[in-house]
C-alpha cells in the first residue's frame, strides 16, 4: 500500500513522483540528502556520470536510484527483498522506461556474495536502522567496488567508517547521518 509520494530531484526524470510503500524499515531519503549527496558525487566525478556504475543494496522506494539513473548513470542495480517495494520499483523503472536500471529481489548480504565480475563507481547503503547491517557488508564492498568508487552510507548514529574506509563528506538531516566515503587501500 502506497501512503506517500516523494520526487526525483534532479535529472531527466526530475520532478517524477515515486511512490513510497509502507514497509518496514523503509526511510525514504529526504529531497535536500539525496540533493547533497548528488552535489558530492558531482563533484568527485568531475561531473561526468555517463559509463558510471551504481548499486543500490537497500533500494527501499528506489529514491537513491533512480536519482543516479536520472542524472545519466549507465547502469543502476537495485537490490531489495520487500514484495510491495520491488513491486512499485519494477512499476517506476517501466513508466520511465529506465532500460539502465535492472531490479535484483533478494537480500543485500546475498546479493553482494554472489556478485559476478561487475564493478560498481558508486554503492549506495541505506538500510534499516538497528539491525547490524554495516559491520557484515564492509567486508564485501571491496569486491565490487571500482578502484576510484564511493560509498554512500546512512545510519542512524555518527559512523566511524572502518579501517581503510575515508570520509569524503559527512552531514546530518535530523536523525540520519550520512556521508560519502571511500576505500582508502585502493588510492595509490
Amino acid at each position: 500500500m502506497t501512503n506517500k509520494y516523494i520526487r526525483i530531484v534532479g535529472g531527466q526524470y526530475r520532478r517524477t513522483p515515486i511512490a513510497v510503500v509502507d514497509a518496514a524499515g523503509l526511510r525514504p531519503t529526504p529531497d535536500r540528502v539525496r540533493e547533497t549527496l548528488y552535489n558530492w558525487v558531482n563533484h568527485f566525478w568531475n561531473g561526468e556520470f555517463a559509463g558510471k556504475s551504481v548499486l543500490d543494496l537497500f533500494a527501499g522506494s528506489g529514491a537513491l536510484g533512480f536519482e543516479a539513473a536520472s542524472r545519466g548513470v549507465s547502469h543502476v542495480q537495485m537490490v531489495e527483498r520487500d514484495r510491495g517495494a520491488l513491486a512499485a520499483l519494477r512499476a517506476l523503472r517501466d513508466k520511465l522506461d529506465a532500460q539502465h536500471v535492472r531490479i535484483h529481489a533478494g537480500d543485500a548480504l546475498d546479493a553482494l556474495r554472489r556478485m559476478d565480475a561487475s564493478r560498481y563507481d558508486l554503492v549506495l547503503l541505506d538500510p534499516p536502522f538497528g539491525q547490524g547491517w554495516l559491520p557484515r557488508l564492509w567486508p564485501l564492498l571491496p569486491g565490487v567496488l571500482t578502484d576510484d568508487g564511493l560509498v554512500y552510507v546512512e545510519s542512524e548514529s555518527e559512523l566511524v567508517p572502518p579501517e581503510n574506509y575515508e570520509t569524503l563528506r559527512k552531514d546530518r538531516a535530523g536523525a540520519v547521518h550520512y556521508q560519502l566515503l571511500r576505500f582508502a587501500a585502493m588510492q595509490k
